[in-house]
């Protein structure tokens, strides 16, 4: 239970990558995290494979006070989460505050839209690999690392790896070593 009394949410939208939604969101909550999946609405979405998810908040009635980190899963989720203020503004928030943030796969074209990539070591699909560098990031083929708050996975198959760096860098956050 090292993430007992910790708030963190994983963001959600229609064709997210359903393992990089549910198995980091499950695996924070195994560590005691209050786990929130967070959506443009409280409206369910499909994930790419099928799987339904409840949004428990809106992203817009989030508070990046409350919040010990953000998950950004992949899919073609990430294109759309990506065009909203209040997507990029919280992302955006959380990363001034130096708070953890998770990112796997195509989440990454989040952050590149929060503005929060360059200067910055990155890894995620292949798919946007251009688009991480265009964007100023340092390109690392590696199944998970972190650089700072940032933690960085590349697929699903990484997931595991990414999920042990994503809680340790929580646990490294709350003893204020991130």
């Amino acid at each position: 239970m090292r993430l007992k009394n910790r708030r963190i949410a994983v963001l959600c939208a229609e064709g997210v990558e359903d393992l990089e939604f549910f198995v980091p969101f499950m695996r924070l909550q195994e560590e005691g995290a209050e786990v929130i999946a967070a959506g443009l609405t409280s409206a369910p979405v499909r994930g790419k494979g099928g799987l339904e998810i409840k949004p428990d908040a809106a992203i817009a009635d989030l508070d990046q006070r409350k919040l010990s980190g953000l998950v950004i899963p992949g899919g073609w989720a990430p294109d759309k989460l990506r065009r909203y203020e209040e997507v990029t503004g919280l992302v955006g928030a959380l990363h001034r505050d130096g708070k953890v943030i998770g990112i796997i796969c195509h989440g990454g074209l989040v952050a590149i839209s929060a503005g929060i990539v360059r200067g910055r070591r990155a890894t995620g699909s292949l798919g946007i690999k251009d688009d991480l560098v265009n964007a100023g990031a340092t390109w690392v083929d590696a199944p998970a690392l972190r650089d700072g708050n940032l933690v960085w996975g590349r697929v699903v198959a990484d997931i595991p790896v990414f999920c042990r760096e994503l809680v340790a860098a929580l646990v490294a956050a709350s003893d204020g070593n991130v």
